[in-house]
């Protein structure tokens, strides 16, 4: 969820729908707020990455494999060898032309697998969540929702950054859920607050001089949110419950601790911290994971402008986007730290992965140094077979890379007081391994146009290659703690393949494959820029594509693995599209995948984040991974106009998606908005968590 500025030409081809109830006729094309305020015009940019990496030669290189963990011959051989309803206001609008979408599940006759079987949502421009007929769907939590028994009631007109602190944040994304008792009623749900468009929560705002209510405000409006949720046994609704005892704002000013093996380094201090392991909030979080031990990780993602800038010559600050200039939301006029010519060391404590116990509200979260610091979309894990954690992360920037950590210490099981203690140090020590992908066809056949090379398969081979671990630095020139602050640079040294924006990476619980959703990068093949490789085939990757990936042995911690495409996403009527080798008549056009999960039945489910390229909301998608049907992707709900899908969990009494940014289309503002969803009538458009079940049983069965 971050880079999604359109190219100009699909902004010109962006379509007009029609809407009632007071909408406006608008361009269904993202609004230039979200690209502006979530990664400050990332894609109008040149890429940070200017390395020329990107071939498997430059592993052996660059990087000396001091343990003794890669051989060459080993790696060589690999290389070679082949990859292992709440309904808002609205009626429906006039999608773009697609192919007809399929009736109920796929065709030939065939069943879908159990878990997706639903009929098809056709896609749609609606200003409204669409579901299954036989589904219904509720709000569980919106902006401004109380969730303390004291908090104020949401007035648009008269908010507070008191108010703020103590209500569900802004543009909800990342969404996570443990159970809380053995029937199934109670819950406990996470949610990040990724960003703020202020220009759409405030009537009249002022970009340039904005007052310091309203930056305060969305200081507060920011990090996440802990609510415990209640499912009604007759209804089956999800509703938040204001008086949960665990229930807890995290702001961008929430004291947090800094932990691992770059905690403490002189590049992490500050004259209010010259510890150098204690920072205040935590910005930009996108997705995330829960853990096996009952946490929530989440990624900072875009962190680098929320900081004014001087002239920026130092070349680590570049990899990571820093520019010169005031910031976008001008938090520095009310805080210093958000100066980088005061505080320059103050970036380099964002852009982490930070865990968050929610059973404990008073625990300080903490932001693991040892799993990296980039650009981070989430994190999830999975265990090896001696029950140490393995997190799988992606770097959400063009041309970067995918990662993963390993943990030096295994889990403990239990509830107990010395387990939940133990397992708070899981990810502070460990290996950091960024990704190398190598295809197994001859390069003359990966075209840029999407055509199958003669194989009739993208596929191939890998190696994890090690940065660091908690003592040793596997990366010449850099230390542990340059690896583990500035790991974009290790990882440029390291020769890691340049991907497509890879957003969500996650372990399937079931059968261990990891599937990454490269997101989309217009910029592959233009003039000096990378070019197609056999991992991201396409050039000018409009609508993105997923990767599986099986580590050798089926082993998380293994350095090797196999890979392959199992969707290139777009119009199914486009021949540069791959459904997995399934019949492209039968499947729902899909852009932009973004957040993967798994239902209970290991099947693959994909929301989306697109520019409207295709001229249709955001989605979830169910996705058949094994027989006959592989590759059938099929539309299970749509969010309303303007809005993002976000944060997918699907379990089998209710699946939950984050609508973020509804409305979010070019020209909206309070005093205009293109959305009135979730609340209708003249209301603003508000972000939600939103829940839908199944009238008549379990979720897609």
């Amino acid at each position: 969820m971050a880079q999604c500025c359109p190219d100009p030409a699909e902004a010109d081809a962006a379509t007009e729908a029609g809407r009632e109830s007071g909408l406006r006729l608008l361009p269904l094309g993202r609004q230039g707020l979200t690209c502006r305020y979530r990664c400050g015009d990332a894609c109008s940019r040149p890429e940070p990455n200017t390395s020329s990496n990107g071939y498997f030669g430059d592993v052996l290189r660059t990087v000396l494999d001091r343990r003794g963990a890669l051989r060459a011959g080993a790696v060589l051989g690999l290389a070679t060898g082949a990859g292992l309803a709440t309904t808002g206001a609205g009626t429906a609008g006039t999608a773009a032309a697609t192919p007809a979408t399929p009736e109920g599940g796929p065709g030939g006759g065939q069943q879908p697998p159990r878990g997706l079987r639903y009929e098809t949502v056709a896609p749609n421009v609606d200003d409204a969540v669409r579901v299954p007929p036989g589904y219904a769907s509720n709000v569980v939590v919106r902006w401004g929702d109380p969730i303390f028994p004291d908090a104020p009631e949401f007035d648009f007109e008269n908010q507070s950054a008191a108010a703020q602190a103590r209500q569900f944040g802004y543009n909800n994304d990342f969404c996570g859920i443990l159970p809380l008792d053995g029937a199934g009623k109670r819950h406990i749900m996470y949610s990040n607050h990724e960003y703020t468009l202020e220009p759409l929560m405030f009537r009249g705002f002022d970009e340039e001089n904005p007052t310091e209510e309203q930056i305060r405000i969305g200081i507060a409006a920011h990090g996440g949110a802990v609510v415990e949720v209640v499912r009604d046994r007759r209804t089956g609704e999800l509703h938040h419950d204001r008086a949960g005892r665990l229930n807890r704002r995290i702001t961008a000013d929430t004291p947090m601790v800094l932990d691992g093996p770059a905690a403490g380094a002189e590049v992490l201090r500050t004259a209010a911290d010259p510890t150098g392991r204690a920072v205040l909030g935590m910005i930009g979080n996108c997705a995330g994971g829960t853990t096996p031990w009952g946490t929530f990780l989440t990624g900072e993602e875009n962190f680098d402008g929320y900081f004014a800038s001087g002239p920026v010559t130092d070349p680590r600050a570049e990899r990571y986007g820093f520019e010169e200039g005031p910031s976008e939301r001008r938090w520095e006029r009310v805080d210093p730290r958000w100066d980088l010519a005061q505080e320059p060391n103050e970036a380099n404590r964002f852009g982490y992965i930070v865990e968050i116990d929610p059973h404990d509200p008073s625990a300080k979260p903490v932001k693991h140094t040892a799993l990296g610091r980039f650009k981070h979309e989430g994190a999830t894990v999975a265990l090896t077979r001696d029950g140490r954690p393995v997190v799988y992360m992606g770097d959400d920037e063009r041309f970067d890379y995918v990662y993963k950590f390993v943990s030096d210490r295994a889990m403990r099981r239990g509830n107990s007081r010395a387990a939940r203690e133990h397992n708070a140090g899981l990810l502070a020590s460990g290996t950091l391994y960024v990704a190398t992908f190598t295809g197994n066809s001859p390069a003359a056949e990966i075209t840029g146009d999407g055509a199958l090379p003669s194989d009739g398969r993208f596929d191939g081979g890998g190696t994890w290659t090690p940065l660091a671990s908690t003592t040793t630095s596997f990366v010449d020139g850099m230390s542990v703690a340059d690896v583990f602050v500035f790991t974009r640079l290790a990882a440029d040294r390291a020769g890691a393949t340049k991907m497509d924006r890879p957003e969500d990476v996650e372990p399937n619980p079931r059968t261990g494959k990891v599937y990454i959703a490269c997101t989309n990068n217009s910029d592959r093949g233009k003039a000096g820029e990378a070019g197609a490789d056999e991992a991201n085939p396409r050039h000018a990757n409009q609508h993105g594509h997923v990767i599986e990936l099986t580590e050798q042995g089926d082993d998380p911690a293994a350095t090797t693995f196999g890979w392959d495409i199992l969707l290139v996403c777009g119009d199914p009527a486009d021949p540069s599209t791959y459904f997995g080798g399934f019949d492209k008549s039968q499947v729902s056009p899909i852009t932009s995948p973004d957040n993967v999960a798994f239902d209970q039945y290991g099947n693959l489910w994909i929301a989306t984040d697109s520019t409207q390229a295709l001229k249709i909301n955001d989605g979830l998608y169910g996705v058949v991974l094994e027989g006959p049907q592989r590759g059938s992707t099929r539309l299970f709900a749509s969010v309303p106009v303007g809005s993002e899908c976000c944060g997918p969990v699907v379990t089998e009494n209710f699946a939950l998606v984050s609508v973020q940014h509804p409305g979010d289309l070019d020209d909206a503002s309070p005093e205009q908005p293109a959305s009135h969803w979730p609340d209708g009538g003249a209301s603003q458009p508000r972000p939600a968590v939103v829940a839908i079940r199944n009238l008549h049983g379990a979720i897609g069965v």
